[in-house]
């Protein structure tokens, strides 16, 4: 595979969009530490004329994961927890491309040194209003967004190398065309940064490693990594001729060069993330200490990224946190990620010193804020909805089936999760009527099905977009054989191996249950004797057919035995499989009622 060509297209715009926009102040301030004449302004008389003060104060504003939600996302993943000032907590609706183009259109305000980065997974695994177009639609609101920087992250690899080379460079589509008559998509306005994503033939980035924002003799070098376990949480057909390097070695390498080019501020932008001890935007991570109230791969990589970087911002885990970890040489660093879809975004004061060319870090403060629905929409967004909307409107809005109550996905085990894991196994069983069981990665569920209508189809009607946003990968159903013991071996992996730290419960279709003690740890944690199916112990040396995803069945997201089956059959797509089941087993008069998540027992 030839490696994506490095050049990406100059920004073709020279002025903010701020018209029509009333103006707020950033809530960004800064701690006491603050330099005295960061504040006083961008410049400063000396000798009877203005010359740039020492410091200055430089806004960024960063967000990550939007997983191309231009609409606003529905049921709890179009809301927020915040904490209240008297310690309970309330839930706030968010997010929205026209409001969060509002929100960050008055941040700007007022700061004229602003840059706005974002932390990966900008597409893929989107709504039907972008995932129909191969995210063209997200490509072209980040740009009227005036995103300037971003990485890449797991899921702009969904669809391959080329593809997101497509999506930075433009072009229309190989097999699906122009979208529009005569128009040509003309690709990303701000550069993908791919530092450890390497062609494996010439061993160097298959995009730029890293980006120089500038002005007025300030500048802030941008460096751009995914997660090094890129490949196994993809498809392998995504990352074939890729090689993903660590990304603490890779920031440090070209964070080294930044230097020698003379940049000395630098941001770190991460797909990789933490996990906070409340799911609530507002918590301070920082009590009592720093970074002492989150954990997960993001820790151990901010104690080791060089002290050249300033800041880090990052993503993947959909969390939101703005802490303070210490660098290798104990000094606190800046550590942030903006929950997903769009719901926040990050406000951070960068203080930049003209005289020594970096960050002064004392001087660094940053916050998270809400994408909240009560500002006015940004009518180009409007504009920019509607018309892709129109295209897939044909598709979308035709009715695949009936709920009677809002199918969530939350849990560990959800009802969306059960409801699916029946549709593969009763698609299954028509493909091989020997079908025993599903198995459905939780990766793989994007949204809940809501009850409340969204457009004019009527409450309780599933449409073929609502479908889509659930599981818009177009993975298809696989059957292979399997023993019984590599069943039970299988859901051990759940809580083992590379899932050991951060389980990833695969969701069970009717009949299969079992306990999940979560006071044992690793492997212990499935006990192996409740392990059963339609009531009876699962034999070890028996054969089950068991129905997955193409994704499960290549062994993707740690589970290495479910890529060791037998006798494989590959069916068609997991999305018709689901519109297939609802189709059979709701109508108007008789929708489906959401599934009691009952089948895994679990021990606290």
């Amino acid at each position: 595979m030839s490696a994506i060509p490095q050049p990406f297209r100059p920004r073709r715009r020279t002025t903010r969009l701020l018209a029509g926009v009333a103006g707020v102040a950033t809530i960004g301030a800064l701690v006491a530490a603050l330099p005295a004449s960061a504040s006083a302004g961008e410049s400063a008389k000396k000798h009877g004329h203005q010359s740039p003060s020492r410091y200055q104060d430089v806004q960024l504003l960063s967000f990550n994961d939007l997983h191309g939600n231009l609409e606003p996302p529905s049921g709890s993943s179009g809301r927020v927890t915040e904490i209240q000032p008297d310690g309970t907590s309330k839930t706030i609706d968010s997010g929205g491309v026209e409001y969060l183009a509002t929100h960050l259109r008055q941040a700007r305000q007022g700061n004229k040194y602003s840059v706005t980065a974002a932390g990966g997974d900008m597409v893929g695994a989107s709504p039907l209003i972008s995932g129909l177009f191969h995210d063209e639609p997200t490509i072209e609101a980040l740009n009227k967004l005036d995103l300037d920087v971003t990485s890449v992250g797991n899921h702009e690899f969904d669809e391959g190398a080329k593809e997101l080379g497509r999506l930075q460079n433009g072009g229309c589509h190989p097999t699906d065309g122009c979208y529009v008559k005569g128009k040509k998509f003309k690709g990303a306005d701000f550069p993908y940064l791919a530092a450890n994503v390497l062609d494996e033939k010439t061993k160097k980035p298959i995009l730029k490693p890293y980006w120089v924002w500038k002005k007025n003799g300030v500048k802030i070098g941008f460096i751009g990594v995914t997660l090094e376990d890129t490949p196994g949480v993809v498809s392998a057909e995504g990352v074939k001729g890729l090689k993903f390097k660590d990304e603490v070695e890779t920031i440090n390498k070209y964070a080294k060069e930044l230097e020698k080019q003379g940049v000395k501020s630098v941001v770190a932008l991460i797909h990789e993330g933490g996990l906070p001890a409340s799911a609530a935007y507002n918590y301070d991570c920082d009590s009592p200490g720093g970074g002492d109230g989150i954990s997960g791969p993001i820790v151990d990589i901010a104690k080791n990224v060089t002290p050249k970087v300033d800041a880090l911002v990052t993503g993947h885990t959909h969390a939101a946190y703005a802490c303070t970890i210490d660098d290798p040489s104990g000094k606190p660093r800046t550590v942030t990620s903006a929950a997903s879809f769009g719901r926040l975004y990050t406000d951070t004061t960068l203080t930049y010193d003209r005289r020594t060319g970096d960050i002064a870090r004392t001087a660094v403060a940053s916050a998270n804020h809400v994408v909240t629905r009560d500002v006015a929409k940004a009518p180009d967004m409007t504009e920019l909805i509607t018309r892709w909307n129109t295209l897939a409107a044909p598709i979308g809005n035709k009715p695949i089936g009936y709920i009677s109550g809002d199918i969530t996905n939350v849990g560990t085990e959800s009802p969306i999760g059960d409801l699916i894991a029946d549709a593969q196994l009763a698609y299954g069983k028509e493909l091989d009527p020997e079908t025993d069981l599903a198995l459905m990665n939780p990766g793989g569920i994007r949204a809940p099905l809501t009850y409340a209508s969204k457009g004019t189809e009527g409450d309780g009607v599933v449409t073929y977009a609502e479908g889509f946003t659930v599981q818009p990968f177009a993975n298809t159903v696989n059957l292979q054989s399997f023993t019984g013991a590599q069943v039970v071996q299988v859901l051990k992996e759940q809580v083992s191996g590379t899932n050991a730290t951060s389980p990833k419960v695969l969701q069970i279709s009717s009949g299969l249950t079992y306990t999940l003690d979560l006071t044992k740890s690793g492997a212990d944690r499935v006990v192996t004797e409740s392990v059963k199916l339609n009531g009876a112990a699962i034999d070890p040396a028996a054969t089950y057919r068991v129905a997955t995803n193409n994704f499960l069945a290549g062994g993707g997201d740690g589970f290495t035995t479910l890529g060791l089956g037998t006798d494989d059959l590959v069916g068609d797509d997991d999305l018709a499989a689901l519109e297939k089941y609802l189709l059979a087993n709701s109508s108007a008069t008789a929708p489906i009622a959401p599934p009691a998540a009952n089948r895994i027992t679990v021990v606290q």
